[in-house]
């Protein structure tokens, strides 16, 4: 189950698709070859592979993740980032270092510098028990979110359309609120997407994660959340992330 585009949302602080579907992780057994929604292992790709590199550097970025695109035709958008140290980049969504690929029939970004044919990089990661980088591979179950979480989401949603001065007064919700999930509004740490603006349209979000030993993988966005989004046909993406 995937969330359904509404065709109704006109930028990233619309829900785009629905339901709001709750992500977790499950450890794949064995490499994942299917067209599914997963985070680490190797890229499924569904036309001929388009790996992106660092603009300047001509390094590979890392492979992050793959989001099965909503809609009736199977697409998948590929979330790469490039990694400085330990932490990921992400904060401007169009400096060629972080890269969502669509496939098939979808665009690249104008700013994306794809490597030559068998480019390959690293893959997703956690941390070993002698503190090596050990490659990881988790499939995403989509499940309906609990209502509690639910009303929380769309409370702190309200609270950030008043903030931003496009809606009533609100307060944020004295419950927690989901952090890894597709589709309705997306939760913004600073209550607005800095540097996406309309058309483009929320997919889904993930917090980071990683010190904890049983964290499924290593991502550091400052103890933030990353953002997916695609443009209104779908065909184009981009990624930010953002820390309070």
């Amino acid at each position: 189950m995937i969330p359904l585009p509404t065709g109704l949302a006109e930028g990233p602080y619309d829900a785009a698709f629905l339901p709001r579907l709750q992500m977790s992780f499950r450890a794949a057994q064995e490499p994942v070859t299917e067209p599914v929604s997963k985070f680490g292992g190797q890229p499924v790709w569904l036309e001929e592979p388009a790996w992106p590199v660092h603009p300047q550097t001509g390094e590979p970025l890392v492979f992050i993740a793959q989001f099965r695109v909503p809609g009736d035709e199977v697409r998948l958008a590929y979330l790469f980032l490039h990694e400085e140290g330990v932490e990921m980049s992400g904060t401007d969504p169009e400096d060629g270092e972080a890269v969502v690929v669509v496939q098939p029939g979808g665009r690249m970004p104008a700013f994306a510098a794809i490597g030559p044919a068998g480019t390959r990089g690293r893959t997703l990661w956690r941390w070993g028990p002698g503190q090596e980088e050990v490659p990881v591979e988790w499939l995403v179950d989509l499940t309906p979110m609990p209502p509690d979480l639910d009303e929380a989401a769309n409370q702190y949603a309200a609270c950030s359309r008043y903030l931003r001065g496009e809606g009533p007064e609100a307060e944020v919700p004295e419950d927690d609120w989901p952090g890894d999930f597709v589709g309705g509004e997306a939760l913004y740490p600073n209550d607005q997407a800095f540097g996406i603006a309309p058309p483009w349209q929320f997919l889904c979000q993930f917090e980071d994660r990683g010190e904890a030993e049983e964290d499924p993988f290593f991502l550091n966005f400052g103890y933030g959340t990353g953002f997916v989004f695609l443009s209104p046909d779908r065909r184009e993406g981009r990624f930010l992330w953002d820390c309070s």
